[in-house]
C-alpha cells in the first residue's frame, strides 16, 4: 500500500477513535444511557431526561475535552519543534501559570466563571509576553534563554499561585485546588476552544515543510530558504495562544502536550513515515483530543456521583510515560 493511503488510513483510524471516545463519553456516567438514547440526542430530537442530559451537560464536557486534548497536542508539537526536544512541553514556557495567577485572583475578587475565564486568559497573554520580552532582550534570541526565562517565570507564577491560595477563604479553596489540578466541569461552552483548534490546524499545516526544515536544524532551514526568526517567533506565539485557551477552558491539565506527540512521532517512525509535520499534526490533535475525552469520562465515573481532577488522572498516566520515554531518550541519542 502507498504510504500516502497508509497515512490517510491511520488518520481515519484516529478519527474513529475521536468519534468512539465521543460515544463513550456520552454513554458513560451515574445515569444509565441507552444508544438510542445517544442517537436521539444527536439527531436533535427531544426526548426524556436521559437526552436532556446528553444535551445539556455530556456532550458540551466530551467537546471542550476533545477541544482542550487537542490545543494541548497541538501546542507540544510546535514547542517540540520549536525548542527541538521531543520531551517538550507546552507548561514549559510559565503560560500554564500565568492563567492560573489570573483565574485564581478573579475567584479571590469573587468574579464571575466568565469574568475568571477572561482573567486567566489575561494572566496568560501576560506572561507569554513577559516570556517573550525578557528572552528577547539584545535581540539574541535562542532556545536556551527561551526555555530558562520560562522556567523562571513559571516558577514566579507558582510564587504567587501559593500566595493566592495561603489569604484564600476556606469556602474557596477547593474550587482552586480542582482548577488548579485540571477540571472540565465548569467549561462554559466547547465552540471558542473548538474554533481555535481549527484554526490553529488551518496556520500551521501550510506550513510543514518549513517546520520539518526547521526540526532539523536552523543552519539548514536557513539554507532552504526558510525564514528562521520569524517562523520561531510564529510558533512561540501560536503555541502560546493555543495553551492559554485550552488553560482558560480547563485549568491546569500536565503532561497531554508532552506525552501525545512523542507517541505519535514514535509512531510514525515504526512505521516508516519519519517526522512528518503534515501528518503529524493532525494525529497528535486527534490522539491528544481523544485521550482527554477518555481521561475525563474516567475521571467523572470511577467514583461517580464524585468527580476527581481529570489534570490527576492525565499526570497518572502521564508520569510513567514520561520516565518511560526518558529512559529511552540516551539510548535514542546513541
Amino acid at each position: 500500500m502507498p504510504s500516502r493511503r497508509r497515512a490517510l488510513l491511520s488518520l481515519a483510524v484516529l478519527i474513529g477513535l475521536a468519534l468512539l471516545s465521543l460515544l463513550v463519553a456520552l454513554a458513560a456516567g451515574s445515569l444509565p444511557v441507552s444508544a438510542a438514547d445517544v442517537l436521539c440526542a444527536l439527531s436533535g430530537n427531544k426526548g426524556g431526561m436521559a437526552v436532556e442530559v446528553i444535551n445539556g451537560l455530556r456532550l458540551p464536557r466530551a467537546l471542550a475535552a476533545f477541544a482542550c486534548g487537542g490545543l494541548l497536542a497541538l501546542a507540544g508539537t510546535l514547542m517540540q519543534v520549536l525548542l527541538r526536544n521531543p520531551l517538550a512541553d507546552p507548561y514549559v514556557l510559565g503560560i500554564s501559570g500565568g492563567a492560573a495567577v489570573g483565574a485564581l485572583s478573579a475567584v479571590l475578587a469573587g468574579l464571575t466563571l466568565a469574568l475568571m475565564n477572561l482573567a486567566a486568559f489575561a494572566g496568560a497573554l501576560a506572561a507569554m509576553l513577559l516570556v517573550f520580552g525578557l528572552a528577547h532582550g539584545d535581540s539574541s534570541w535562542t532556545r536556551s534563554r527561551l526555555l530558562l526565562t520560562g522556567v523562571i517565570v513559571a516558577a514566579g507564577c507558582g510564587a504567587v499561585v501559593a500566595l493566592i491560595l495561603s489569604i484564600a477563604p476556606e469556602e474557596g479553596l477547593r474550587g482552586m485546588l480542582f482548577w488548579l489540578m485540571g477540571d472540565l466541569g465548569h467549561a462554559i461552552s466547547p465552540w471558542p476552544a473548538l474554533a481555535v483548534l481549527a484554526l490553529g490546524l488551518v496556520v500551521t499545516l501550510p506550513f510543514a515543510r518549513e517546520l520539518n526544515l526547521l526540526s532539523r536544524g536552523d543552519t539548514l532551514a536557513q539554507a532552504l530558504g526558510v525564514s528562521v526568526t520569524h517562523v520561531k517567533r510564529g510558533i512561540y506565539v501560536l503555541a502560546s495562544l493555543l495553551t492559554a485557551v485550552a488553560v482558560t477552558t480547563a485549568g491546569s491539565i500536565g503532561f497531554i502536550g508532552l506525552v501525545v506527540p512523542h507517541l505519535v512521532r514514535l509512531a510514525m517512525i515504526r512505521l516508516g513515515w519519519g517526522n512528518d509535520q503534515r501528518l503529524l499534526l493532525p494525529a497528535s490533535v486527534l490522539f491528544g483530543g481523544s485521550l482527554l475525552v477518555l481521561a475525563d469520562t474516567l475521571a467523572r465515573t470511577v467514583i461517580a456521583p464524585q468527580q476527581l481532577p481529570v489534570g490527576v488522572l492525565t499526570a497518572l498516566l502521564g508520569v510513567p510515560v514520561f520516565l518511560f520515554l526518558l529512559g529511552r531518550q540516551p539510548h535514542e541519542q546513541r
